[in-house]
């Protein structure tokens, strides 16, 4: 199942310039925050109420705050996002779409970041959010137009990891098991 999602690709700053997102071969879309005023502790209960869990294990960015939050979506697919302090008073919010981490495609899996969905949730609370373009350090005025983005499922089915380690590990207690009595 293929995620489909919406990102901005042509955006007004706030001193009036009109630029593109960047799109890198190898990193993919360039990265925006969503910015909000509110407090760690309010965002953290929004997005408990939306159905996020934390997160056990990740790679932490440099600036972010605590764990992060995921949310599963559609199989394969989760939200993963992170809390970012940007500047005294203000939290970015990073958010991307992957492969969910409990398949090992997570590790070399597709990924792109969303911010619509975020911005569409945090209206639901009317928590005031606004974009933020970390690599030029300005503010997003207005969106022109969106890049069509589409998450192709892995062309290898997806393969759950837990399960796999239940299966090698009694296989290898058997074998060891075998191995010490002929010896």
């Amino acid at each position: 199942m293929e995620y489909q999602t919406r990102y901005p690709k042509t955006v007004s700053l706030t001193d009036g310039l009109r630029r593109s997102v960047r799109v890198d071969g190898r990193e993919g879309l360039e990265q925006l925050h969503i910015v909000v005023r509110n407090s760690i502790e309010e965002i953290s209960r929004i997005f408990t109420k939306e159905g996020f869990t934390r997160v056990k294990f990740e790679h932490k960015q440099p600036g972010q705050i605590g764990r992060g939050f995921n949310l599963k979506l559609r199989k394969p697919w989760e939200m993963h996002v992170r809390l970012v302090d940007l500047k005294e008073g203000l939290i970015g919010i990073h958010a991307e779409v992957e492969v969910s981490r409990d398949y090992i495609q997570h590790l070399f899996g597709q990924r792109t970041p969303v911010v619509y969905e975020i911005q569409e949730m945090l209206s639901k609370y009317q928590v005031e959010c606004r974009i933020w373009n970390g690599n030029i350090r300005r503010y997003v005025r207005s969106v022109y137009d969106d890049y069509k983005v589409r998450l192709a499922t892995p062309s290898i089915p997806v393969l759950a990891w837990k399960p796999m380690l239940f299966v090698i590990g009694t296989i290898g207690s058997f074998y060891l098991w075998k191995y010490v009595h002929t010896l």
